[in-house]
Order: structure tokens, then C-alpha cells, then sequence
């Protein structure tokens, strides 16, 4: 555990009930034979093959894995593959005039793109990068909303071999220019601006800032989103002219070697500073594709609907690489759910009769708290599956989820994984697996994982500890392939990358996620952990979601605050008394919160993750530092001035 710390003291999830796949489901399903752990376990690491043949290589691999005993692993080797072909060009013979992308604009306008339309401006677009002078170890930064050029830009970049950058939107010209400094990137495409809850964002004003920060030169492709005139200096040219120039181009795709960079990311920075992350281009294609088919069971003739935004990696694994390497109909969205109305997501599912829905589960405590009438107005019985991810999911807003989205009917998938693994690691699978609301699942097929204490030993089922994954899988970044970042040598000598999670898994190996191994609060010498407390507090009546921080506290060394975001119609004296009366019950009395915040929304990423570092900032009265990560900043004002009148 970091610094020494024993692992935090958590309750056990083994109590919850089972839910069976139903058989209509398992009867389709993309995944269905129970053999397939023991299969995949028995043959690992070739195993794998059957992601990577879901791709289509250029030049065949000569092996699985090199290095299965420890780094430098190398996935894949001597295979070859572009990208791009496998995102597009692979499939125009079958469904050249499919859907590949449905945009739905903040403004009520729509677009639609079919593969071949895609392949068309995909080319285009890469042939004007390339007559810009993008070429091999360039690094193409991409500022832009959830708009499909997007996507059209990456799959460009893919086409070319080069790597993409793209960097979150909504975060400021400082956080770009970081971000740009440190991908030593000389080119950038971003937008005039991008219309958020019906105001205007200057977006190309923040890249102009960004620009003039970083030490290198940087050309610039602008989009005009607003209609606006834009004025357009030295090397800064307009997307469109770029097309039209280009028009009918087609660029024969770059072949490249499995282990050669795709993409760069970076983690979103809810605790602190951001890493890089490098994605390869055929071990994290192939776990992206793999995934998507026996996770998400995604069908070519699917309408599939991640709701998380492109700039973080849930968009490149799941909205674009993954769907679009299964060749089916990906949705984008750019707007925000309860804008105009809070039933918008499920106008938008009714009106394209969406198949699979993956959000995040702080999205559906939104739900909750909205109430059950806004999915209620809207026909959802297109949906076949529903997906969570970002953080744990708790028992009630997962039977929430199922009942009032799903129709009582759907699947649930849970799933846990990070920036660092590019792809799902631990989930049920929905066409074998029982489910448990508020339990994860178990580790893949082909991913081995553990919960260990301190000294690295096994904890006993239910038991807290820290996850370990203990053998490679294909989409590791590259500083894990080449042992340089994450993998920790434990004195056995066996290999182990450490998500820095805590967690218990159950006598079924059925892992719950209990927060980040640091997110524990000591009050007076006793350890609670965050998300043992945030379950006790959400699962009171009328409590929609709910986070809590420790801040300082002259007798106590630390106090417990929780902050706590209601279901509509319920007022917080009731709540506050039930709140205190459910933690001393389930907890004890010490754990009672000092202070319990009430607040309409809590902060959050475009991802839906909570950023707790920002609610302690507000506990402890602190600067609150980098608040371009969020997508709504508005509401810390609002919880500062709850928590200086409570």
C-alpha cells in the first residue's frame, strides 16, 4: 500500500443477490460458452489471438506475447496493421452505406456519417495533414469538442501512422499548452468556439494562448463551429478550405508495427498532476475490439451509445476504436443531459433506437435524483445492455439503473479499468456471468488479478486490500511494455502492475471496487474509506449520489464532510437526520460527517468522475488550484457558500 499504510477498513459486498443473464440475451450474445475462463486461462497467453483476429493485419504476427516472464513485454510481434483501414476501409465491401456515426449537436442539429462518407473525409483530412508537413514521430494535438471531426481527425492521424493528442476541450490554455510542451507537438486542430448550455465558448482564444506559451512553432487547422468570421493569421488554416483542396483525395494507409504508438493520453488529473499514456496500435486495437464484442456485445448492425466525451480514453477506446473496428453505428453526443430538458438522453435513445447505452455511474445518480418520470415519457426497449464506468457502482443506483432503464430486462456491465490499461479488465461478462449490483465482476478471461495486503500476500475473500494485476494483457501502454513506469517487482520476483485501487473479491472472485488506496479518511486513528462511507450515505432514501473527504480538525487530526446531492423532492433536515443515523448504525458513532454539505450537483469530469481533491480544497478553506478538468465549475461556487453558512 502507498506510504506504508494498511489497507483501508471496508465492509464486505458478499451479501448481494444474484441476478441472472436472461436466456433471450445469452442467446445472442457475442459471448455465451461459460468455458471460455478456462479456455482462456488454459491457452494464455495465445489466448489472444481471438481479439487480434478481429483485426486485419498487414503483415501477419509471429507470436503472442515476447516477454511473458517480464518487461519489455511486445504483443503481437512482426505484425504489422494501420488503424484507420481497420476503423473504415475494411468495411465498405458489406456496409459501405451503414451508419458509422450519428452526431446530435448541443443546438438540436444532427449529422450523419456513413463508412464510405467517413473513409472520404478521413482521406481528405489526412492528405491536408500530410501536405502540411505531418510526417513519421509528429505528434498531431487535437483541441476539439464532441464533434465529428473529431474522430475524423484521429482516424487521420491513424491513416498516417502518426500520433494523436487529443486534449479535453473544456480544459484551459494552460492545461493545452502543458500538454502540447509535453508531446513536443507542432501542430494543433482545434474550433472557433463550441456553443455549452447555450452559451458560447471561445475556444480558438484559448489556443491562441496556448500557442503563444509553448517554445516550439506550432501550425494550426481551425474549425468554424459558430458561423462567426474567423480571422485567421500566420500558420493557421481553415478546416474546410482543407477539405475542398483535398477533395476525392485517398491516402493509402501507413502500415505499422503492432507495438508502435497509436495515440498519447493523458489521465484526467482528479488527484493531481496528469501522466502520459501511450497506447500501441495493435495490442490496444485488439482489446479495444475484443472488448466492445464480448463486454459491450456490440453487433455490426448495432446503434451503440457511449456517453463520455472523446478527450478522455472511455471516448477513443469506446466510441471510436473500438466500435468502429466492430463496424457498427457509434453515437456522439455533444451536449449535456439535462439540457434543454433532463429527459434528453432518453429522447435521443428512443429516436435512434439504441441497442447498448455505457455512462457513468455518477450519470445515473443523476438520474435518480431527476426521478424515474423523464425515462418513463420515452419507448427504451430498443436497449439490449446498459454499461457503467468511471467509478464504483453502488447496489441501489445499479437496480435504479436496470428498472427504470433498462426495463427490468437489460444486463448490466459494470466495468473497471484506467487511462493506463486503454481497455475493460474487470467486468462480468453479460452472456455467461451472474450479476451482483454493486459488485464489479471478475477479472476477464485472460486477466489475472488479485487483492493483496501490504506486504503483498493474499487477503482472504471480502477482505479490503489492493488490487494487482499479475500478468500482462494487450493494451498496456508503453511504459509498462518497457517496464520504465507502473510495474512493480514484488521480492518474489514475479511481475505485477498496481492500479493503486483498493478492493475485496469474494469467494466467487467477484471484485468491488472500493476507491483509490489513498482515499482514507483517519479520524482519530481509525481508517475509513471513502467509498464505505459513500455507500452508507447513498444508500439512504432520497439521497441521489454522495462524496466524502476528510478535512482538518484540531481534536480529531481529521473530520469527516460529506457532500451530499439530493433526489428531487426531498428536502435536507429529513435527509441530514436520516444521513447521521444510517452511518452511526452501519459504522459507528466516530464516523458520524463533522459537517454534511448539501449541494445540487457535485463536482465532476466530462468523464463523470468526482473530483474529491476539489471538495477538500473546499473542507479546508484551500486554493482550489486547476479546475479546467470540470464540466460543470459553476457548482463549486454554490457548494463554498453551503459550506460557509452550514
Amino acid at each position: 500500500m502507498t506510504s506504508g499504510d494498511e489497507p483501508a477498513d471496508d465492509r464486505s459486498h458478499s451479501d448481494h443477490a444474484t441476478v441472472e443473464p436472461p436466456e433471450w440475451f445469452v442467446e445472442q450474445a457475442n459471448v455465451s460458452d461459460p468455458a471460455v475462463y478456462d479456455r482462456f486461462e488454459r491457452e494464455w497467453p495465445d489466448c489472444w489471438r481471438e481479439a487480434a483476429s478481429l483485426l486485419d493485419w498487414d503483415e501477419p504476427f509471429e507470436g503472442v506475447l515476447c516477454g511473458a516472464e517480464g518487461p519489455p513485454f511486445e504483443w503481437f510481434p512482426g505484425g504489422r496493421l494501420n488503424a484507420s483501414y481497420n476503423c473504415i476501409d475494411r468495411h465498405l465491401p458489406e456496409r459501405k452505406n451503414q451508419l458509422a456515426l450519428v452526431w446530435e449537436g448541443h443546438l438540436g442539429e444532427s449529422r450523419t456519417y456513413t463508412y464510405l462518407e467517413l473513409y472520404r473525409e478521413v482521406n481528405a483530412f489526412a492528405a491536408a495533414l500530410r501536405e502540411l508537413g505531418v510526417g513519421e514521430d509528429d505528434v498531431v494535438t487535437i483541441y476539439l469538442p464532441m464533434v465529428p471531426e473529431l474522430p475524423v481527425a484521429m482516424l487521420a492521424c491513424a491513416r498516417l501512422g502518426v500520433a494523436h493528442n487529443v486534449v479535453f476541450a473544456g480544459f484551459s490554455a494552460d492545461a493545452l499548452a502543458t500538454r502540447m510542451e509535453r508531446a513536443d507537438s507542432e501542430y494543433l486542430v482545434t474550433c472557433d468556439g463550441y456553443y455549452r448550455r447555450g452559451s458560447a465558448v471561445a475556444q480558438k482564444n484559448k489556443a491562441d494562448n496556448a500557442r503563444i506559451a509553448v517554445e516550439q512553432d506550432v501550425s494550426v487547422v481551425v474549425l468554424d463551429r459558430l458561423g462567426h468570421d474567423i480571422h485567421l493569421g500566420d500558420d493557421y488554416v481553415d478546416y474546410h478550405d482543407l477539405l475542398a483542396a483535398h477533395e476525392g483525395a485517398e491516402v493509402e494507409p501507413i502500415s505499422r508495427a503492432a507495438g508502435d504508438p497509436l495515440f498519447r493520453i493523458y489521465t484526467s488529473g482528479t488527484t493531481g498532476r496528469p501522466k502520459a499514456v501511450t497506447h500501441t496500435t495493435g495490442g490496444y486495437l485488439a482489446h479495444v475490439a475484443w472488448t466492445s464484442q464480448a463486454v459491450l456485445d456490440i453487433k455490426p448492425e448495432d446503434t451503440y451509445w457511449c456517453s463520455a466525451d472523446i478527450g478522455w480514453i472511455t471516448g477513443h477506446s469506446y466510441i471510436v476504436y473500438g466500435p468502429l473496428a466492430l463496424g457498427t453505428t457509434t453515437v456522439l453526443y455533444n451536449g449535456t443531459p439535462d439540457h434543454p430538458e433532463k429527459d434528453r438522453l432518453w429522447e435521443l435513445v428512443e429516436q435512434y433506437a439504441v441497442d447498448v447505452f455505457y455512462t457513468a455511474p455518477t450519470a445515473v445518480r443523476a438520474f435518480m435524483k431527476w426521478g424515474k418520470e423523464h425515462p418513463a415519457k420515452h419507448d427504451l426497449s430498443s436497449l439490449r445492455l446498459l454499461g457503467t464506468v468511471g467509478e464504483p457502482m453502488d447496489a441501489r443506483a445499479w437496480e435504479w439503473y436496470r428498472e427504470h432503464i433498462g426495463g427490468g430486462e437489460c444486463p448490466v456491465v459494470d466495468t473497471w479499468w484506467q487511462t493506463e490499461t486503454g481497455a475493460i479488465l474487470v467486468s462480468t461478462l453479460p452472456g455467461v456471468d451472474e450479476m451482483k449490483p454493486g459488485v464489479a465482476g471478475k477479472p476477464l478471461p485472460g486477466v489475472e488479478a488479485t487483492v493483496v495486503d501490504r506486504s503483498g500476500a493474499d487477503v482472504k475473500p471480502n477482505e479490503a486490500g489492493e488490487l494487482v494485476v499479475t500478468q500482462p494483457w494487450p493494451g498496456m501502454p508503453r511504459s509498462l511494455l518497457d517496464g520504465t513506469d507502473w510495474g512493480v517487482p514484488p521480492s518474489d520476483g514475479e511481475w505485477r502492475y498496481r492500479p493503486e485501487d483498493s478492493a475485496s473479491m469474494d469467494g466467487d472472485g467477484y471484485v468491488t471496487f472500493l476507491g483509490r488506496i489513498d482515499d482514507a479518511i483517519n479520524v482519530a486513528g481509525r481508517r475509513f474509506s471513502t467509498m464505505e462511507l459513500e455507500s452508507t450515505v447513498a444508500g439512504v432514501d432520497g439521497v441521489a449520489e454522495a462524496a466524502v473527504v476528510g478535512a482538518n480538525h484540531e481534536t480529531t487530526g481529521t473530520a469527516i464532510y460529506a457532500f451530499v446531492s439530493p433526489e428531487d423532492g426531498y428536502g435536507k433536515n429529513g435527509l441530514r437526520a436520516d444521513i447521521e443515523g444510517a452511518i452511526v448504525e452501519a459504522i459507528g458513532g466516530i464516523a458520524r460527517p463533522e459537517e454534511i454539505v448539501f449541494t445540487p450537483d457535485l463536482p465532476k469530469t466530462r468523464s463523470g468522475k468526482v473530483m474529491r481533491r476539489l471538495l477538500t480544497a473546499v473542507a479546508n478553506d484551500e486554493d482550489l488550484g486547476d479546475t479546467s478538468a470540470l464540466r460543470n465549475p459553476e457548482i463549486l461556487g454554490e457548494i463554498q457558500s453551503s459550506t460557509a453558512g452550514e
